[in-house]
This record gives structure tokens, C-alpha cells and sequence, in this order.
């Protein structure tokens, strides 16, 4: 009796001590379980702070991801299909888009990138001017833009690479700044004024770096230009600095002339270049309108200009009446030759002799184009 009171009190004592580790282990477990959800939650949250802070690191505080609402239909499967459109009136490229949506022009005005697009122009410059300009002409480009309020954008060509350094006028900050090595301005107009990209300006100032602009005002000259109806025009030219054609140089007894007197057999017609319809290509002032049909004139790859302002009549009618120059504000072509320093030493000649011999094939060139061009017309028409 005594033995087997002795083994079923020990396999009792055993049977508890096993229930009691038994329990201890499991408060340890528990206890672990416990500790490791709050530190792998942790670790998420933490992982979760990290990467949304790279985020914002990226885009330099300027939105927060959580912060962007898209529409509700966001994603293909919830976007309808479009409507097939087609409306051939719409510019070229644009026949599959309905009408309402399509901006066909724009413009050189700056916007902000925040707020209300509404809001962002306090002042929309009427016109635009534009100079090709090279860094040593700066006191020249800077008198002259002086002459400007802010009715006139101010835009710059720069064919020397040098833009930074304009910085230093607070003018040149606001203005639009278009570098394009060794390049003429018709080259740039050709490819920068694009009539549906400046079609926001009434007017369009196309000028040399090269201009006196002591006696010029470019509001008092708008204001004449209005009142005379004048679709192409230019400040006249001081008549002591050595001119080219009658008809540019400044009179002192007019507010402004359409026609003059050349030299005799110049002018085959008194309402033809020289003696009338005629302005130079080195202030031109184009109104809206007439430079949408200038700009298509302007040949890719004829980038002097030369010959061109004897025909910018054909943009214009009646052209005698609506070319003209403004007497009463003037101006003085310098004739720094910065252009011709832009050429190379070719065959034994003078950078500027290679530029100029360019210039006066490509006048001969631009008048058989176009004398072949009206041939070809009413040849055509005669046919048809």
C-alpha cells in the first residue's frame, strides 16, 4: 500500500508540473507573439514614412502623392470608348479631335505653375519685338528695349550662344530668350514666328541690332501706324547716315509717307518698290495679318532676306496705301557689320565677303523662284 501510495502521488506530481510548464510556456510564447506585431507594424509604418519622404524629396516639396485626386474613372476599364470624329475643317492633324477642344494658336506669354490659369497674366502685351542680337551689341538692345512699355513682349535671337549674361538687365529677365549659333533672322523668324504661335500680338517688330533709337517712342509709333491704317511699316531712317533707297528716308515735314521720287528708270510704276509699297528689311513692322502671309514667303533655306521687302507688297492690297514709314519717329541705322563677322575665311577671302557674295545670290535666287512660281500659276489657270 505504502508503494503505491508512493507512485500514483508522484505520477499526480508529475502530471501537474507538466501542466504548469506547459502554461508557463505558453505565457512565454504569447508574451513574444505579443511583442513581435507592434514591431513588424513598426517596421511597416516606418518603411511606409521612408519611402513616402523619398517621394516628396523628389519632387522637391512641390506635391504630396496622397494629395493628387484623379477623376473617378481613372483607368481603361472604366473609360468609355470616344465617339468616332472626323471634322475636316479642324487644323491639319487635328480631324479626329472635336473642335471645342483644339487651340490651334498660342502665344510667348510666361504663366506660372500654380493657381488658377485664369489668373495668371496681370498684362498681355498687343505686340511682339523681336531683335537678333549678338552680346557686344547689349548697350545697343538695351537702349533700344527702353523705348518699349509693356504693351510690347520683348523677344531676343541670340546667335552667339550668350544668354546668361543678359540677366544683368532685369528687362531681359521677362523676355523670351531663343539661342541658335551664327544663325540671320530670318532664319529665326522663320522658325520661331510661326503665325499660329504669335498669333495673340497685333503687331510684329522684326529689327537689326544695329538701330539708333534716340528719337523713336514705340507707343507714339503704334499710335500712327493705327491711324493711318498701315498693315507694313518702319521708323524712318536718318538721312545723314547713308541710305539705299528714297522712300525709307525720314522726312521732316510729315507724320508719315507712302510714296516718294527715286532715281530716274527705277520705277516703272510710281505705285511700285522702290518708289512706293516698299519698306527695308531692317526695321519691319508687320501687322498681324500681313505677316501670316510673309512668314509662308520667308524661304527655308534663303536666311538673308535680300529681295524679300520687294515683294511684301504681295501681302498686302492696296499696298501702296497700306506700306508706309513713320517720319515722325526715326531711327539710325548703324551699320555695324556683326552679321558678316559671323562668317568664315573661305577661299582666300574676308568672312564678310563670303556673307555678302550669300546675300546677292540669294536675292537673284529669291526673284527667278519667284518670277517661276507666277508662271507656273497662270500657266496652270490658262489650263484649267
Amino acid at each position: 500500500m505504502k508503494s503505491m501510495y508512493r507512485s500514483g502521488f508522484f505520477k499526480k506530481s508529475n502530471d501537474n508540473g507538466r501542466i504548469a510548464i506547459s502554461a508557463i510556456m505558453g505565457m512565454i510564447f504569447g508574451y513574444f507573439i505579443g511583442v513581435s506585431f507592434p514591431y513588424i507594424s513598426s517596421n511597416k509604418i516606418s518603411l511606409h514614412s521612408s519611402v513616402h519622404s523619398t517621394f516628396e524629396a523628389t519632387m522637391h516639396g512641390e506635391f504630396k502623392a496622397q494629395e493628387r485626386s484623379f477623376p473617378d474613372n481613372l483607368g481603361s476599364s472604366n473609360t468609355p470608348e470616344p465617339p468616332t470624329i472626323y471634322v475636316p475643317t479642324n487644323p491639319h492633324g487635328a480631324e479626329s479631335l472635336p473642335p471645342a477642344i483644339v487651340v490651334a494658336e498660342t502665344d510667348y506669354y510666361l504663366r506660372r505653375l500654380w493657381g488658377e490659369p485664369s489668373e495668371d497674366l496681370k498684362n498681355k502685351p498687343r505686340y511682339l519685338v523681336t531683335f537678333t542680337v549678338g552680346w557686344d551689341q547689349r548697350n545697343n538692345i538695351n537702349a533700344a528695349v527702353q523705348k518699349f512699355s509693356d504693351d510690347f513682349q520683348i523677344m531676343l535671337f541670340h546667335y552667339d550662344g550668350r544668354t546668361t549674361e543678359w540677366d544683368q538687365y532685369e528687362w531681359s529677365k521677362q523676355a523670351i530668350h531663343v539661342s541658335v549659333r551664327r544663325q540671320s533672322k530670318w532664319w529665326y523668324a522663320k522658325r520661331f514666328l510661326h503665325p499660329d504661335i504669335v498669333a495673340a500680338y497685333d503687331f510684329i517688330f522684326v529689327w537689326d541690332e544695329d538701330l539708333g533709337v534716340e528719337h523713336f517712342n514705340g507707343d507714339k509709333f503704334m499710335q500712327l501706324v493705327t491711324k493711318h491704317r498701315l498693315e507694313i511699316s518702319q521708323p524712318g531712317l536718318e538721312p545723314n547716315a547713308g541710305l539705299t533707297w528714297e522712300m525709307t528716308k525720314r522726312r521732316g515735314d510729315k507724320e508719315v509717307h507712302k510714296i516718294t521720287t527715286e532715281k530716274p528708270g527705277w520705277c516703272s510704276d510710281p505705285h511700285l518698290p522702290p518708289c512706293a509699297a516698299f519698306v527695308e528689311i531692317m526695321a519691319p513692322v508687320f501687322s498681324r495679318d500681313a505677316w501670316r502671309c510673309v512668314w509662308y514667303m520667308i524661304q527655308n533655306d534663303l536666311v538673308h532676306g535680300w529681295g524679300l521687302d520687294f515683294a511684301l507688297r504681295r501681302c498686302v492690297e492696296p499696298a501702296h496705301e497700306k506700306i508706309g514709314v513713320i517720319d515722325s519717329q526715326w531711327i539710325v541705322h548703324q551699320h555695324i557689320p556683326s552679321l558678316g563677322g559671323q562668317g568664315e575665311h573661305e577661299k582666300g577671302k574676308a568672312p564678310w565677303e563670303g556673307v555678302k557674295q550669300r546675300c546677292k545670290n540669294e536675292w537673284a535666287l529669291f526673284q527667278d523662284r519667284l518670277a517661276n512660281a507666277d508662271k507656273a500659276y497662270f500657266k496652270q489657270n490658262e489650263t484649267n
